[in-house]
């Protein structure tokens, strides 16, 4: 008895000294990350304020004229804050819409991308990494860089801007949209291809009505982004209340009370879409 207890405690000893071993093993190595990541952070400021027009320590200090002269102007202009307000609606109303058709055309490539790319719904299971590889691209492309290539080639306006946050949006959504598509339950499928449904009946019966709460929840979360990126967009002539307050912060002192009401304007509009959507995403996934 008493060499069974030995033997375990010696085993216990020896599984407790390899954690301990492994632990500290790990925690070098994640020390040694860690200091390249800072030493890599460190030389990468390094050129890129060497490349700088302007070094940022030098303006660092005057890191907070801009605003000060904004909101110093839009004070002395308060009475004319509710005109400009008004003025800006339509664009911004702009913004929104280009933000709702391009989550609206993501979200339905997105829908038919994940249904192509999941295990056990795959029209053509071989091409289920072609597919994934696809969004993956297209994840991978920032807006901004397809609306450029857009606007060079269709002009400005809010069609470019539209395309590339579609293409976008259909790769991100599309990540998300695979994730939920493995955990539906695939015992409809099968019912409904025994009965002999075709591959979009079975998508459209047997997994959509399972994962459509999740679907909205993730769309509506992604429209809330597509607001933001369509007034970035907009600085680069893509339409929209970014290019009004491109405008406005262009002209300088004389036009800072516009470009307040702009960015108000755009934050009020931001906050009531983010709680909107907050609260229907709630709802569809049933959580208070």
């Amino acid at each position: 008895m008493t060499d069974v207890s030995l033997g375990g405690t010696r085993e216990t000893d020896t599984i407790k000294a390899g954690y301990l071993a492994d632990m500290r093993r790990k925690r070098m190595y994640s020390g040694i990350l860690l200091v390249v990541f800072f030493v890599l952070l460190a030389a990468g400021f390094g050129l890129a304020d060497s490349r700088n027009a302007g070094g940022f320590w030098d303006g660092l200090s005057r890191i907070f004229d801009f605003p000060a002269e904004l909101i110093a102007e839009a004070i002395a202009k308060g009475a004319a804050l509710p005109a400009n307000l008004v003025r800006y609606v339509p664009a911004m109303i702009e913004t929104i819409n280009i933000a709702a058709v391009s989550t609206l055309l993501g979200a339905i490539a997105a829908s038919v991308l994940s249904l192509l790319s999941t295990r056990g719904f795959a029209r053509w299971p071989r091409l289920i990494g072609l597919f994934r590889r696809l969004m993956d691209v297209m994840r991978a492309l920032p807006e901004i860089v397809i609306a450029l290539v857009l606007i060079f080639v269709l002009g400005g306006g809010p069609v470019p801007a539209m395309i590339s946050i579609a293409i976008h949006t259909a790769g991100a959504l599309g990540k998300q949209f695979s994730e939920v598509n493995e955990n539906a339950d695939l015992k409809p499928v099968e019912g409904l291809a025994s009965v002999g449904a075709t591959w979009m009946q079975r998508m459209w019966l047997g997994v959509l009505p399972q994962v459509a709460p999740n679907y909205l929840s993730y769309a509506l979360m992604r429209f809330e982004i597509n607001v933001r990126a369509s007034a970035i967009l907009g600085f680069v002539g893509a339409g929209g209340i970014g290019e009004e307050l491109r405008v406005a912060i262009s002209w300088g002192t004389g036009r800072y009370d516009a470009a307040a009401a702009i960015f108000i304007l755009l934050f009020l509009t931001i906050v009531a879409i983010d709680q909107l959507s907050s609260h229907f995403r709630h709802r569809l996934v049933g959580t208070h």
